[in-house]
């Protein structure tokens, strides 16, 4: 196995003393152009590269962020990972990605993790429903925020959309086209998003004078393609069919599409469809889908913004705070049926 080059190394070979080397690296301006050519040359025949994490620990401050979020294969999640991984960028930092897969298990391994590595702070969607996970991960006293989830009895910043707005625009829409019969395809309903976009769907049929009885819930176990697929097969083998379909995000309600598809149900004319989200899959759809629009990349940017801001040198002065913003109804072929 061949041995790691190290500082030493380097100021041996361009015959100049360890701190000349560390100034051409982190003050190369205190340095003559001479040396610094010579040192830089050593550097690049030798290749050397610096320990980040030992610099790190002199340091006390990590230059790395981590994210922890519930799916990486839901594109809402790459796009809030974008918007992170674009404010830290300008900060000069980067961003440990890490998918605890809805598991409540990888969610406290990985957490470990960030506190072993001694991440600057977190950027967290819990996959615990009961928050013993974040209250073990409390106890290193790193910075974290909570994405995609509102921090209600907690100190910490969160960054969220309202999804009681949410809920009640998509179903407001179906009302509004005539439907009074709705399944609701929830996911997991540990969830908070879950249940707040159930909260939102029950109060538009209240506003419209319709009891809860018109809302059918159709529970998965996660909020992938596969479970709406699972959930489409259920929602045809009912007796007295909706007529429309809210779905908890995206993912489910091109599973629930594709299970009408292959049964030879027409959408959105024997059943309307709307998701939540507005990934990009959702335009491109056989038949373009209606969603709730979340503003991803924005949470992303905002969430790594409001970390950085308490982790800075004068962090001290930061006050936490919940962002909450409005999502948007996005009108396409799906849900456009004639009742």
């Amino acid at each position: 196995m061949a041995q790691s080059v190290g500082i030493k190394d380097v100021a041996r070979a361009a015959g100049v003393s360890v701190g000349t080397v560390s100034n051409v690296i982190n003050r190369p301006d205190t340095v003559a152009t001479e040396t610094r050519a010579r040192v830089l040359s050593a550097i690049d025949r030798l290749g050397y590269v610096r320990s980040e994490s030992a610099r790190q620990l002199r340091a006390g401050r990590s230059r790395i962020m981590g994210l922890l979020v519930l799916d990486m294969g839901n594109p809402f999640f790459v796009d809030v990972a974008r918007g992170a991984e674009r404010a830290a960028r300008r900060a000069g930092l980067g961003v440990m990605v890490c998918n605890s897969a809805e598991s409540v298990g990888e969610e406290a391994e990985y957490l470990a993790l960030f506190a072993e590595q001694r991440v600057r702070g977190v950027l967290l969607t819990p996959a615990d429903a009961t928050g013993r996970n974040i209250d073990s991960f409390r106890r290193h006293g790193i910075p974290f925020v909570l994405v995609d989830r509102v921090s209600e009895g907690t100190a910490e910043c969160s960054v969220s959309v309202d999804d009681v707005a949410g809920g009640a625009l998509a179903v407001r829409h179906l009302i509004d086209a005539g439907h009074r019969s709705i399944a609701y395809v929830s996911g997991p309903p540990g969830f908070t998003q879950v249940r707040d976009r159930r909260t939102g769907a029950l109060s538009a049929l209240a506003e419209a004078g319709l009891g809860p009885e018109h809302l059918r819930e159709l529970p998965t176990e996660r909020l992938d393609v596969a479970a709406g697929r699972d959930a489409g097969a259920r929602l045809l083998g009912l007796a007295d069919r909706p007529t429309a379909v809210f779905c908890a995000n995206d993912l489910l309600a091109l599973g629930v599409l594709q299970a009408m598809y292959a049964a030879g149900v027409n959408v959105p004319d024997d059943l309307a469809i709307v998701g939540y989200d507005d990934i990009e899959f959702a335009a491109a759809a056989a038949v373009p889908l209606t969603s709730v629009r979340q503003p991803a990349v924005t949470m992303g940017a905002l969430a790594a913004e409001m970390l950085l801001e308490e982790t800075e040198e004068n962090g001290g002065r930061h006050e936490h705070r919940r962002v909450v913003l409005q999502p948007e109804l996005v009108v396409r072929r799906s849900s456009l049926s004639a009742r």
